[in-house]
């Protein structure tokens, strides 16, 4: 049974499963990705989600304060065994999620084009699709997308 655990960037879980996404950026993106690891450091990541199938991590997703109102989603990976099966619809939920409960108003991330899954994934989850943004404008294989949560319920804390 899926389990999701709310956590932060030194859960070692969490680290182990970015350490694997890491890995597959590497081959996806090749010369490129040295550009995009040093926008993805974990080390002071408040937000972070563990999915677990039993004991076993199984996926992964977190978000940092983007702006005001606006979270950014970052290191969204699920195990290629268990790919296919809503794992990362339902990590995106709870960290839509816990972001609304905090307060945030909406979303936004960057994905890669060489990550067609994940585009089809963001897409089926209602976002839409902004001009790059912040270090991403102008580079060629750089999407952004964003979404909308709704009215925010909670302050920050």
């Amino acid at each position: 049974m899926l389990h999701l655990t709310r956590t932060t960037s030194d859960n070692p879980d969490f680290r182990q499963l970015v350490q694997l996404l890491d890995q597959d950026l590497q081959v996806r993106d090749g010369a490129e990705h040295t550009f995009y690891a040093q926008f993805n450091k974990v080390d002071t990541i408040r937000h972070a989600i563990v999915a677990y199938q039993g004991e076993e991590p199984i996926g992964c997703g977190a978000f940092k304060e983007f702006a005001e109102e606006l979270v950014e989603i970052k290191r969204m990976f699920v195990l290629p065994t268990w790919r296919g099966q809503g794992i990362a619809a339902a990590v995106l939920t709870e960290l839509e999620s816990w972001a609304r409960e905090l307060g945030y108003r909406g979303c936004v991330l960057e994905t890669g084009k060489k990550q067609p899954e994940a585009i089809r994934l963001y897409e089926k989850s209602g976002y839409h699709y902004i001009p790059n943004y912040g270090q991403y404008i102008g580079v060629e294989n750089s999407v952004c997308l964003q979404k909308d949560l709704g009215l925010a319920v909670a302050a920050r804390s």
